[in-house]
């Protein structure tokens, strides 16, 4: 049995509680959270120890896996400090709040014996799984688009209670949404080459309200289109065109073949994502292959989410 402390008890953190809670190998053993009322009522459902400073927390030598879902910036400090601890650590997306932060992380974890991974769900959502699976087999052709598009009602979602999602220097629905999808195109095609955006913001030092840019992959041409504050519904979705037909991931698991009066759900089943990644962690810790989103590959999206950002409407190009 793995003992489990989780730091951050907000939507995320009980989620994962919940897996860690479910599978036959963990137990959370531990909760942290700057609130205590938050930690309180964590650890009534979760029947754990209960802390507010994530030192304390690392320290008890009960704990083999921290997981580590608090806001992009603190990642740093706390993965760094478990590892240093000998403690395996699994890390919220995005890795860190930029890149260059990211590849310090990347670097740690490559120096230590811990098993690290990054909560990215679509390594484990079956319905992407399957779009990857039939455009690897070409069912749909040679793949000539990928669209990226984005429809927020408001940011932050009305049950994101944090204020930090709102602020340039972390938050915002790119980081926050868009790192999954960007995530998904690298795991289909391979590494983004470059892009090119125009970002608009919704005040100084606030969240991107509109991105307009493209993206190069596989000598594939790729569109992100993001708008907020809006009345739409709230939609994300990677849709790719191929010569002989289109795939496109909805509602985050609805697959969706061909467009239009020709659109046909081929895969609607929604599972849980971190139970299938507590598993893989736990095959991981027992010495198997377990099937992890690396640091590195999560990395690989925060310079991407960079670039966006950096571009100013001026093609950046990215190492592989």
């Amino acid at each position: 049995m793995y003992d489990v402390g989780i730091v951050g008890c907000g939507v995320i953190g009980n989620r994962l509680a919940e897996s860690f809670a479910e599978h036959e190998r963990t137990n959370v053993w531990g909760a942290c959270d700057l609130v205590e009322s938050k930690v309180e009522a964590f650890a009534e459902e979760y029947d754990c120890e209960t802390f507010t400073d994530y030192l304390d927390l690392v320290d008890q030598c009960a704990i083999d896996v921290v997981y580590v879902g608090v806001p992009p910036a603190n990642h740093h400090e706390i993965v760094s400090y478990a590892l240093e601890a000998d403690t395996h650590v699994i890390c919220e997306k995005p890795i860190a709040e930029d890149a260059e932060r990211g590849q310090e992380l990347v670097e740690l974890a490559a120096d230590s014996d811990q098993v690290t991974a990054i909560n990215l769900p679509f390594r484990y959502t079956s319905g992407f799984v399957e779009m990857r699976e039939r455009i690897d087999s070409g069912e749909i052709g040679d793949p000539k688009r990928v669209e990226l598009k984005f429809r927020f009602p408001q940011w932050p979602r009305d049950w994101q209670d944090v204020d930090w999602l709102a602020g340039r220097e972390q938050g915002g629905p790119l980081r926050e949404v868009g790192t999954h999808f960007l995530f998904g195109v690298q795991e289909i095609f391979g590494p983004i080459e470059r892009v090119s955006a125009e970002v608009a913001y919704s005040g100084p030092d606030k969240y991107e309200d509109s991105i307009v840019g493209y993206f190069e992959v596989e000598a594939i041409y790729g569109t992100i289109d993001l708008v907020t504050d809006h009345d739409e519904q709230e939609e994300n979705s990677i849709t790719v065109l191929g010569s002989d037909s289109q795939l496109s991931l909805r509602k985050w698991y609805e697959l969706v073949e061909g467009s239009g009066d020709d659109e046909r759900v081929v895969h609607d089943t929604r599972e849980s994502t971190t139970l299938a990644l507590v598993d893989e962690f736990v095959s991981s810790l027992d010495g198997g292959e377990g099937d992890l989103v690396t640091f590195e590959e999560a990395n690989r999206v925060q310079r991407v989410v960079d670039a966006i950002f950096d571009s100013e409407g001026v093609e950046r190009p990215l190492e592989g």
